[in-house]
């Protein structure tokens, strides 16, 4: 019987000093992280964009964190901007990190990539700017119309790419995706960024 409460007591006391490393502890760190002061929050419609990122499984080809010169002198080269700091996911929820890199981090992509029509084009058919893109196409976030309406996005195609007759317009889907991928931009300084570890810009 003793031996059974010594298990016991042993037990709970592992997990009380799990709980304090695993959650306590950076939730007391990550709670006095600085949240850089041009940090926007999201939109609605950005929000629904994120929502859409999530729904397609963006995060399993692309990852959002660009990393320390020290650990990873590639990112910078690639130009992906400065190694992210925690306070630029201060509005993540949940946090869409990414372990795979199978397309190019999207920490910045918003700052590298500017434009909705070009957003709009690469969903639709990523060959059309890229031609080795392993990147599927999104066509479902589009709908083909016979004439676009007043207030449609049309997505402006290459011959090659587009349909025989009929243009292509964007979703609400796929327009929220795409302002999702422009708020993307964290070219900001960050404030809690080691000054020997910020890049040379």
């Amino acid at each position: 019987m003793k031996g059974a409460l010594a298990i016991m007591v042993g037990a709970a006391l592992i997990l009380l000093l799990a709980t304090l490393t695993l959650v306590v502890m950076p939730y007391l760190q990550m709670s006095a992280e600085q949240v850089p002061p041009d940090l926007k929050p999201y939109t609605e419609t950005q929000q629904r964009g994120r929502q859409v990122y999530i729904a397609n499984g963006c995060i399993y080809c692309h990852s959002q964190q660009p990393r320390d010169p020290g650990f990873a002198p590639g990112d910078r080269d690639r130009g992906w901007g400065r190694p992210s700091v925690p306070g630029d996911y201060a509005y993540d929820q949940p946090h869409l990190l990414g372990t795979m890199r199978t397309g190019p981090d999207l920490f910045n992509v918003g700052a590298r990539l500017p434009s909705i029509d070009w957003q709009l084009l690469h969903l639709y058919n990523p060959r059309a700017v890229y031609q080795d893109s392993i990147m599927p196409s999104y066509t479902f976030l589009f709908r083909h119309v016979d004439k676009a309406e007043a207030g449609d996005k049309v997505v402006h195609l290459q011959a090659a790419f587009g349909p025989e007759s009929g243009q292509i317009v964007a979703t609400d889907d796929a327009l929220a995706l795409a302002e999702y991928l422009l708020a993307l931009d964290h070219t900001y300084p960050a404030p809690t960024l080691p000054k020997a570890d910020n890049p040379k810009e």
